[in-house]
């Protein structure tokens, strides 16, 4: 409904909610009476007559002298509840009706992948508008039941070498992508976006800068995009989209894995989704209880990540990637702390490797895969523990060798270690250009054959 238009002809209120709603092409909901505007905040604005009606987290339609506008509760008193409008610069004025809508709901169809949505489930690739499916989904989710979920058993390439020969991952699994800004993070992600493993890819962009979207949709994914959504909210947008647009995203894959496909879920990144949370939270009153962070941001961390992983035994799987941003370099900080808790395991990439010219700059001796023992075979474990126990020893005697006190010969795994550890980082630098390999190990065998062939020693053994 736009500014000139008005609404004829309603028998009751209820009618004139349904007009007022029915704009609504993408999410469905579910009605309720409504209240009116008491007072109005920078951040939020309170409403009187909603209080025995909604429950935190519901939305509500706001409407203006303009048009309808949504907006989120984000606290319940006796008499009044606090909203937190959906989109920056609403036109609230007092006495304005508020109506209760209730949950948030999309409704997912197969002729999405392809598309760009916003956190709202509307096209933003002037693509037209989106087909809605049969049924009607719930953001706010709760994970499978522990005991109803699939094992996780079966291991995929991704086609990143470092990943695929130091932290394998499997089918279900949700590893997590920690860096500093600049280093590398979306780059990294964008690579293991096009591996061929999954049925289906979901991508939620939180925060991110508006100039990149288009880039990669187009060049990054490329080809990829067929089979993929990606859900949008940039940087410039309200915290409340920011914290949407993952939940969005999750439901999306949710869709697609009851199907018994195998999803990939990538969000870059789950720290903005946090400081969305935070700026919602504080608004809504809470107090911060970790550097600056309330206790909501570490409720609603596992809320979103627990939905992923594998499903109910008749179901698919959605592996999830997601990006955590480390405030300062800092890998201890609350929302790094807190993911690393629930994740299934964590890549490091380091500003100094990246420095170095070495990309991907994934730390092997820092980065873990909790499941990597059931993608490697018992031959490709030993063989990755001999290469980190060569890896270390290398970097621990760094400082010694650059000022001249290692002797060749009077170590043997030192000696070992100067000569080939040189040659795997050689093998493991890859670029989103280069061709993806099918088989990391094969690669890393003939480098390290070459260098044994060169110094005359043996060659470590391939799994």
């Amino acid at each position: 409904m736009t500014a000139s238009q008005t609404v004829h002809g309603p028998a009751n209120k209820l009618d004139l909610l349904a007009a007022l709603v029915g704009r609504h092409t993408g999410p469905a909901f579910a009605f309720a009476p409504g209240g009116v505007v008491t007072a109005i905040s920078a951040t939020y604005y309170t409403v009187s007559g909603l209080s025995k009606h909604v429950r935190l987290g519901d939305f509500v339609e706001h409407c203006s002298s303009v048009g309808t506008h949504l907006g989120q509760v984000i606290k319940v008193e006796s008499d009044q509840v606090h909203i937190c409008p959906i989109e920056p610069g609403e036109p609230i004025g007092i006495r304005d009706s508020v109506l209760r809508i209730g949950e948030f709901k999309v409704s997912p169809h197969d002729s999405w992948c392809g598309r760009a949505i916003d956190a709202l489930c509307r096209p933003i690739d002037d693509r037209g508008p989106l087909v809605q499916g049969d049924v009607a989904r719930s953001i706010m989710s709760t994970a499978p039941p522990s005991m109803s979920r699939r094992r996780v058993e079966e291991g995929f390439r991704t086609g990143v070498k470092a990943i695929d020969i130091f932290t394998p991952l499997c089918f279900g699994q949700r590893l997590g992508i920690f860096a500093g800004s600049g280093v590398g993070k979306s780059t990294l992600l964008s690579m293991m976006a096009g591996a061929d493993a999954f049925d289906r890819v979901v991508i939620a962009l939180v925060g991110e800068r508006g100039r990149e979207v288009r880039e990669f949709i187009e060049d990054t994914m490329g080809e990829n995009m067929k089979k993929s959504i990606a859900v949008v909210a940039t940087s410039d947008e309200s915290p409340m989209l920011r914290k949407m647009a993952p939940l969005i995203a999750m439901t999306i894959a949710e869709h697609f894995r009851d199907k018994g496909e195998n999803v990939l879920f990538i969000a870059d990144s789950v720290t903005r989704f946090a400081h969305a949370v935070r700026e919602v939270a504080i608004a809504g009153g809470e107090l911060p209880i970790s550097r600056g962070y309330p206790a909501s941001v570490f409720t609603e961390l596992p809320k979103l990540l627990e939905r992923a992983g594998p499903g109910l035994e008749d179901s698919g799987t959605i592996t999830a990637i997601i990006s955590v941003l480390v405030d300062g370099d800092n890998h201890n900080d609350p929302v790094s702390d807190s993911a690393r808790g629930i994740l299934d395991g964590h890549i490091v990439l380091e500003r100094g490797l990246a420095d170095e010219g070495r990309y991907p700059p994934i730390n092997p001796l820092s980065s873990i895969s909790r499941l990597a023992r059931k993608a490697w075979t018992p031959d490709q474990e030993k063989l990755v523990m001999r290469l980190k126990t060569l890896m270390h020893r290398f970097e621990e005697t760094r400082d010694l060798r650059l000022i001249g006190g290692y002797r060749q010969g009077t170590d043997a795994d030192l000696d070992m270690a100067v000569r080939q550890v040189p040659a795997i980082y050689e093998v493991l630098k890859q670029t989103p250009g280069d061709k993806r390999v099918a088989d990391a190990y094969a690669e890393l065998a003939i480098a390290l054959r070459n260098v044994a062939a060169q110094g005359q020693m043996p060659a470590l053994k391939r799994g």
